[in-house]
């Protein structure tokens, strides 16, 4: 299921590069070339059902910047929530391709989230890092219906337009300007903006760093069968306070 960047050796790679740049160049119109507009295709150009960008911060280990459905959306809540799936290991390891979630290695590997995504509407998910150096930027995860791998060639140009992400993203940031935490500015569209302050609202009441907060809310979330977003913004509202000591028994207030 994981592999080590393969496509970039390919001779034709300059080709690929010309023809999918100039797809996007279309795609744009004369404008500046999106997240959206590689989202759009590397559905295209993998033959996949959706597709989304998740970026890392320091607040949560991924945040969503663009997805091209409701669907895409759904499974990255679904990552956030659960904290694991191919799409978080992909942020720390190289390109992780499930073909087939409904297949023993991938319950084991990813128990809450390989299920959670088939009911979702995902048999297949491709995450591919977006990397610059040892920058780690984030992810492009696809997403796909059906159980089935990516061929040779489509996994060739969705490398190729990882690689586009990471220049569209470094583009934006630079554009806009990111703040002094080093989360990526307004403009990126990032959707679930009351995740980090709940992670922030936690930290001072509990004194803990946002790794301990981020999983108190996870814990929360997943115990009482919810999404993240929809706990952070409880706590947001004050409708909902995680008590100091209990790791389930949270408490309202």
């Amino acid at each position: 299921m994981d592999t080590d960047n393969p496509g970039h050796g390919d001779p034709t790679t300059s080709d690929r590069r010309l023809r999918l740049w100039a797809a996007l160049g279309a795609a744009a119109r004369g404008g500046a070339v999106t997240v959206g507009h590689v989202c759009a295709a590397a559905v295209s150009a993998a033959g996949v059902d959706s597709a989304a960008v998740a970026v890392v911060l320091d607040a949560t280990p991924r945040e969503l910047v663009h997805a091209t459905d409701r669907t895409a959306a759904d499974l990255e809540d679904l990552s956030l929530t659960l904290g694991e799936g191919p799409c978080v290991d992909a942020t720390t390891h190289g390109p992780v391709l499930a073909a087939d979630l409904t297949v023993p290695e991938c319950r084991k590997r990813w128990p809450a989230f390989a299920p959670a995504a088939v009911r979702a509407g995902a048999c297949a998910v491709f995450a591919l890092p977006l990397r610059v150096g040892e920058i780690n930027l984030g992810v492009l995860d696809l997403y796909r219906a059906r159980a089935d791998d990516l061929a040779v060639a489509e996994l060739a140009d969705v490398l190729i337009l990882a690689d586009t992400a990471c220049a569209v993203l470094l583009d934006g940031a630079t554009s806009h300007g990111a703040d002094r935490n080093d989360r990526w500015p307004e403009g990126t569209g990032l959707h679930h903006p009351e995740v980090h302050q709940a992670t922030g609202m936690i930290m001072a009441q509990l004194e803990v760093p946002a790794a301990v907060a981020l999983a108190r809310m996870r814990a929360h979330a997943y115990f009482r069968d919810r999404r993240l977003r929809d706990v952070a913004t409880d706590i947001v509202a004050r409708r909902l306070r995680l008590g100091p000591d209990r790791a389930r028994g949270d408490r309202n207030g």
